[in-house]
């Protein structure tokens, strides 16, 4: 992963780099496969219309070896034949976690989660979501711009 980010107002890792680094390791410390979880990424940064998280997990996503179609069909992932129950359950329960405040995870978004994750899945994909928003508001914030990510080389990605 490229380790030289740009941000318009703060370098947190620079700044705070004590949070900054418990963030990295709350990240590294979730069991999730790396496809579900470079799709996870991207949902919430495209509902949370951040463009730098966009860039990085569309080009992490590609260099683990997903198709480029899923990627781009993803913002109607619904009605795409490209994704599997378990992943539609995943994605749906990111949308309302992302979007807790409108929907606060209802009954049924939790129950199909529930139908096809154990409960340590279900609960590794919870603390993914969260993580990823987290980031999300914290680039957000500090306006860290998009188009200088390069993802790591593929031997040595380890999602």
């Amino acid at each position: 992963m490229s380790t030289h980010v740009l941000a318009e107002r703060l370098r947190l890792s620079e700044h705070a780099a004590r949070p900054y680094a418990a963030m990295a390791r709350l990240e590294s410390g979730i069991e999730l496969e790396p496809a579900l979880r470079e799709l996870i990424k991207l949902r919430a940064s495209q509902i949370n219309g951040f463009v730098f998280c966009i860039d990085m997990h569309w080009k992490d996503a590609r260099a683990a070896g997903e198709r480029e179609e899923r990627l781009y069909s993803l913002d109607a992932l619904r009605e795409s034949p490209l994704y599997d129950e378990r992943e539609r359950a995943a994605l749906e329960l990111c949308d309302a976690v992302t979007l807790v405040a409108d929907s606060h995870v209802p009954d049924g978004v939790w129950e199909r989660a529930e139908a096809v994750l154990d409960r340590d899945g279900l609960a590794q994909l919870v603390f993914a979501i969260a993580a990823i928003n987290a980031w999300n508001r914290l680039a957000v914030a500090t306006r860290i711009q998009p188009g200088h990510y390069q993802p790591a080389a593929p031997a040595a990605h380890g999602g």
